[in-house]
């Protein structure tokens, strides 16, 4: 939306029409030769094939190498796919009813390769001449040390013909439904192929500056899509690619530098004068360590963000008990000195009371009011923190979703921070920018760190805060992997722990059974449990989501009282609970959990003076991905390093929280493989959005005509 209106606003007074807007690229698919009405629908909902354009731009998934002619000698328990040159010497049908098939020979002069169809054996016969030569292409194996071929792609060779095929094959994915109307891999090559016919130079215009063409030497839109559907060899398919993935992210790159150009040059935000009585007081008197040089970091560049007079919009990311809680606090308290209300919100209820007591004992005595407001909260209590927050008598509500109800009236909002921002959705956040008639100043936060690269692509119209120091006294936990038969040693150890005064938390992934999972569930190991920790000499709570608000919340207060000292749970406390007393993380299936939810659970332990451990308990057969997780976490506790190893294993489609991201759907460009290009496009993109950020120098016209032609997708991340 943004960009559309700031490009017609500030470029199309200049402007005055958008070039390419009625080219041969956005005309509808069923106008493509081959396709009609039908097949037309068909492409629109299996592939999402609309116009021409986007059959251009729906890329091979790989291409079948059919550059090379193999000598059947050379054939062996290694070839994989394999093409082959000669003249059919027998053809028999063996075999009676389900077992008939169709075995004919092919001799090259070197050595003979059986060729098997079991399905469509009358069509291959007819097709099919003895002493004629065919090339046959497929996968390669052996049936009694004979090599064979089972259903080949067969091409008789003329008489004068070329007998080498020199080419890449292009593999289109498709669907069933596609495959029935005969909209396969093979015909969509061939639709591809007719529209490429049509096209000339001027058709597919360029986009990128020459500039960066000519440094970077990558070849124009033209050629590239032409070499990316059908390169006449492997060089050139890379060079194609290349050049798209550049194309990509530069244009990713772009956009996020433009909404951050228009909120830094555009978007009002209250002014934070001054640091005052508050900050200072709590600076001097209530602060309970010396802040790391990250968390001062960080506090310059919000406090400089907040006394611009343009909104912050800023992402501060930080592992598992950096501090981020006493940076929020701070930045709060400077709001309250220039008289604004904070709010806090958090994605779960027994978070948002962590916080809600942490902050109350950070402030002591300060005469700074604080409510909380989640969905629990009894009526009365409500009505007394709406009406303290309208009035602006409550400086600072920490809350659920709770707070972004239309019945939370604030006075004078100025600040909003939402932690693990990524658990609520983008509506739900736009509430909050709501609540005061110039939004208020944003502050995202998340534990789970995220890798560099993977957060300037999705967070990229943020500004971006990264705290990746601990504060003094953090111990390291240690992390050890045990199997199942280890379990009566692990419960010893626990009951040693146990006899110092420490306290455990033992957590599970699921609370029902379930046949399709092979580990414990809650209820059934919390009778474990029991069964090693006896009343009346230990004392146990149990959490999960099931339980009621008020029962979970009793159950957590008498763990955090010390009243019980092992906590059996699930996953609803791998954020927001701080006991320094517990040592022991106890994580049950650990092979069923994510590396972020591994190293979240660790976090629960080693937050006191005390030597802490995290043990992952799995049973003995493993995935070679759930080894490698384990060896992981065990090796290392800097969540960064995890964050990377983990966005390796997985990919950017499954780390938390980017699958509602628009500007991670790349069709070519990975993030993973692709760090260098990445690292380039995002250089060059941020280059001219600094020389040129309204995109209106004659070197960036090509650049311009296509933003203004294709809006694209906003940034999942973008929330102001």
């Amino acid at each position: 939306m943004y960009t559309d209106y700031f490009f017609r606003t500030y470029i199309c007074e200049k402007y005055h029409s958008i070039p390419g807007k009625n080219s041969i690229l956005s005309s509808p698919i069923e106008y493509l030769k081959g396709v009609g009405p039908q097949r037309a629908d068909l492409l629109k909902k299996e592939a999402g094939i609309f116009t021409f354009n986007d059959l251009l731009e729906y890329f091979p998934f790989r291409h079948i190498d059919k550059t090379q002619i193999t000598d059947i000698r050379d054939i062996n328990s290694g070839t994989d796919y394999v093409q082959v040159l000669g003249k059919i010497t027998s053809i028999e049908i063996l075999g009676q009813k389900s077992g008939k098939r169709l075995v004919a020979s092919l001799y090259d002069g070197t050595g003979e390769l059986e060729l098997v169809w079991f399905q469509g054996i009358n069509w291959v016969q007819k097709i099919l001449d003895l002493g004629r030569k065919y090339r046959a292409f497929g996968k390669a194996g052996f049936f009694m040390n004979t090599p064979q071929i089972s259903h080949p792609e067969m091409e008789e060779i003329l008489e004068g013909s070329p007998e080498k095929g020199l080419f890449l094959e292009p593999v289109y994915s498709t669907t069933e439904k596609l495959k029935a109307r005969n909209l396969g891999g093979r015909q969509i090559s061939k639709l591809t192929y007719t529209l490429l016919k049509l096209f000339s130079e001027k058709d597919i215009p360029e986009n990128l500056p020459d500039q960066i063409l000519a440094k970077y030497h990558l070849l124009n839109r033209y050629k590239a899509f032409r070499q990316i559907h059908f390169p006449a060899s492997l060089q050139e398919y890379m060079e194609a690619e290349r050049r798209l993935k550049f194309e990509e992210i530069f244009i990713s790159q772009i956009r996020l530098g433009l909404k951050r150009y228009k909120r830094h040059t555009f978007s009002k935000g209250w002014i934070f004068s001054k640091v005052g009585d508050y900050f200072i007081e709590f600076f001097n008197k209530n602060l309970p360590f010396e802040l790391t040089d990250a968390q001062k970091r960080v506090l310059k560049e919000i406090r400089k963000d907040i006394g611009s007079g343009r909104q912050m919009n800023r992402l501060l990311q930080g592992d598992v008990g950096s501090g981020k809680t006493i940076v929020a606090l701070m930045s709060i308290l400077i709001g309250a000195d220039n008289g604004f209300q904070s709010c806090f919100m958090a994605p779960t209820e027994i978070l948002a009371r962590q916080h809600f007591k942490s902050i109350q004992s950070l402030l002591g005595n300060l005469p700074v009011k604080v409510g909380i407001l989640t969905g629990s909260t009894p009526a009365k209590e409500k009505k007394e923190i709406l009406k303290g927050t309208a009035s602006g008598e409550i400086a600072i509500v920490i809350g659920t979703h709770a707070i972004i109800e239309d019945t939370v009236i604030f006075k004078n909002l100025g600040l909003a921070i939402v932690d693990e921002q990524h658990k609520f959705g983008v509506a739900q956040r736009a509430k909050l920018w709501e609540k005061n008639e110039i939004s208020p100043h944003v502050l995202v936060m998340t534990a789970t760190p995220i890798p560099r690269t993977l957060a300037l692509t999705a967070y990229g119209d943020l500004d971006y805060s990264i705290m990746d120091e601990m504060p003094p006294g953090r111990q390291a936990v240690t992390t050890v992997h045990r199997m199942d038969y280890t379990r009566p040693q692990v419960m010893d150890f626990i009951k040693d722990e146990i006899r110092k005064g420490r306290q455990v938390y033992i957590v599970y992934p699921l609370i029902e059974e379930s046949a399709k999972l092979d580990f414990e569930n809650l209820m059934k190991g919390y009778e474990e449990v029991k069964a090693f920790f006896p009343e009346p000499q230990y004392h146990i709570s149990m959490v999960h989501g099931r339980q009621k608000a008020a029962q979970k919340q009793v159950n957590m207060e008498r763990f955090i009282k010390g009243d019980t000292q092992i906590m059996v749970s699930t996953t609803v406390i791998e954020v927001g609970v701080n006991v320094p007393n517990a040592s022991v993380m106890l994580i049950e299936s650990a092979e069923k959990f994510g590396l972020p939810q591994l190293h979240q659970l660790r976090g629960r332990v080693g937050r006191g003076s005390d030597k802490s451990y995290c043990i992952l308990m799995t049973s003995v057969r493993l995935s070679a991905d759930a080894k490698k997780r384990l060896k992981i976490l065990c090796a290392t506790n800097d969540g960064f390093q995890i964050a990377e190893k983990d966005l390796e294993i997985r990919g950017p489609g499954d780390i938390e929280g980017t699958r509602q991201s628009g500007i991670l759907d790349f069709k070519l460009a990975n993030i993973i493989g692709d760090k260098k290009i990445f690292e380039i496009a995002r250089n060059e993109a941020e280059n001219i959005i600094d020389q040129d950020p309204l995109i209106s120098s004659e070197e960036n016209l090509a650049l311009r005509s296509f933003l203004l032609l294709h809006k694209g997708k906003n940034s999942w991340s973008m929330i102001s």
